[in-house]
């Protein structure tokens, strides 16, 4: 697998997760990496996405601003999405993805992309 996601689960609403994206076949600092959701029924939407290199720049989808947090840590080949007051509708299956050269919301800009792994927020 190029990438593997981790951290997901079982959460209250208003409580924390934070999920892990770790790269195993290419070098990270090269990538943009975006963060994404999928619920039942629904089409997979940007949440998050972090510029290459240093990942100076940041996008977050208006649900999740203010609550969400995207950082990367190229020495260890891995980027986090810490996730904070969390709400029902958050429920979904969250996926990383690498890209060189993005638009944060394009999913067909991505060439890489993770398994998934499933968060779930009950009320």
């Amino acid at each position: 697998l190029d990438f593997v996601e981790s951290g997901g689960g079982s959460v209250q609403a208003g409580g924390s997760l934070r999920l892990s994206c770790a790269a195993s076949a290419f070098t990270l600092d090269d990538y943009a990496i975006g963060w994404f959701r999928q619920a039942p029924g629904k089409e997979r939407e940007a949440v998050s996405c972090i510029s290459s290199d240093d990942g100076s720049s940041t996008y977050y989808a208006d649900s999740v601003s203010g609550r969400f947090a995207i950082s990367r840590d190229n020495a260890k080949k891995t980027v986090y999405l810490q996730m904070t007051n969390m709400k029902p509708e958050g429920t979904a299956v969250y996926y990383c993805a690498a890209g060189r050269t993005v638009e944060a919301t394009i999913l067909l800009d991505y060439e890489y992309w993770g398994q998934g792994t499933q968060v779930t927020v009950s009320s």
